[in-house]
């Protein structure tokens, strides 16, 4: 007689719910920072744009659930269709998009505004990781080397370019940020890593010197050096920023009360400078919160980086946590005067579709990353069934 015992089931592992924690509280801030910005004059206005702000971190979370239940296997299959969208869209951008502040970044489609450098940060990221881990993944010793290094630059270089001739520097920035932190986490030669420094810092200077920057990218880095230079043209968005926040205090002045917002001082309060309506109105702990959360993004992303099963899932996690160290390091910095003003939103509290979606994706993208590599330890961590058989 046989006598088979049952077999322990594999635990399906949960979703990393700090993370998924942390981006919705994120999300709920943004949406009563943004309202607060918006009601200032117009209470219709302002109803609109938070209504709109709901809207996309609902179709976000959406886009997130999708990422996160694909089978990783798909992920990397559909890596460079995502890639070659995220181009097309920002070719499409050069031919028919439109201008906004200086950049021309937008593709109006009917009443929605779509931005494709949002997502071309995601694709890059996701395009640079399938790059190492197909010419690296099953080599004996596998090292990345110059060949490897060289396609990997060329995977950022083609929205590079699209990107810089739109021109928007912030952008390219956090894109420059990114790309040096996923060549790091790959373990590409420091020497390289240097030489690519010192190249951006060459061509920064020589963009400067030989006037390819617009005259009103030039006049923000002046205003940065120097806030007092220009109050009421180029230095005005820093100076205002820096006043809002310092009306916060400890505690704010309260949600829908602060002076700078209510007064509309601020530009582009509801997207570029958010934070400073956290600043203002909630204070230094509202502020302090918004920071803290978005703290224990780039915590649980370099976790989940760190128990990576596969080299794909490992750069395109740490990938991300520097796309969205940066990006928020930049938005933040240019709202207390230590970074110059170049545009960005920051993650899951700025207003804006593109920039919630192209995040939610990603956070999507960790999720699945957590789920495969939790699931990978518990599948070694299960003994194998054993079949006993008796006479």
């Amino acid at each position: 007689m046989s006598s088979v015992p049952p077999a322990r089931g594999l635990r399906v592992p949960g979703i990393d719910w700090l993370l998924l924690g942390s981006v919705l509280a994120l999300s709920v801030l943004g949406c009563l920072l943004v309202w607060s910005a918006t009601s200032g004059s117009d209470a219709t206005a302002g109803d609109g744009y938070v209504i709109r702000q709901v809207v996309n971190v609902g179709v976000g979370l959406v886009l997130l659930t999708v990422v996160l239940v694909v089978d990783h296997r798909w992920v990397r299959i559909l890596a460079p269709l995502v890639y070659v969208a995220s181009a097309i869209g920002l070719v499409l951008v050069l031919v028919m998009g439109t201008t906004i502040n200086g950049s021309r970044s937008w593709l109006m489609l009917g009443g929605l505004s779509v931005q494709p450098s949002e997502f071309a940060k995601l694709a890059v990221v996701i395009g640079m990781a399938l790059v190492v881990a197909e010419r690296t993944e099953g080599r004996w010793r596998a090292r990345v080397g110059l060949k490897d290094v060289a396609l990997m630059l060329a995977v950022a270089g083609v929205p590079a370019v699209l990107i810089l001739a739109q021109p928007d520097l912030g952008t390219m920035l956090v894109l420059t940020a990114t790309v040096f932190g996923v060549l790091a986490v790959s373990g590409a030669p420091r020497r390289w890593l240097a030489l690519l420094a010192g190249g951006g810092v060459t061509a920064a200077a020589a963009a400067v010197a030989f006037g390819l920057l617009a005259d009103y990218q030039v006049d923000r880095f002046l205003a940065f050096t120097d806030p007092d230079l220009d109050p009421q043209g180029a230095g005005y968005n820093v100076e205002q920023a820096r006043i809002a926040v310092g009306n916060g205090g400890l505690l704010g002045q309260g949600l829908f009360d602060g002076s700078q917002t209510r007064a509309g001082f601020v530009p582009e309060q509801h997207t570029d400078f958010v934070f400073t309506v956290a600043g203002e109105e909630l204070g230094l702990l509202g502020a302090g919160l918004v920071i803290l959360l978005l703290a224990v993004v780039l915590w649980r992303a370099l976790v989940i980086a760190a128990n990576a099963d596969d080299l794909f899932g490992r750069i395109a996690a740490a990938g991300i946590a520097c796309w969205f160290g940066f990006q928020a390091f930049q938005n933040i910095g240019m709202c207390l005067g230590i970074m110059p003003v170049t545009g960005v939103p920051l993650p899951f509290v700025s207003y804006g579709g593109s920039s919630m979606f192209a995040g939610m994706l990603a956070v999507g993208l960790l999720q699945n990353i957590h789920l495969r590599s939790a699931s990978g330890r518990q599948a070694r961590m299960r003994p194998p069934s054993r079949v006993l058989v008796r006479a």
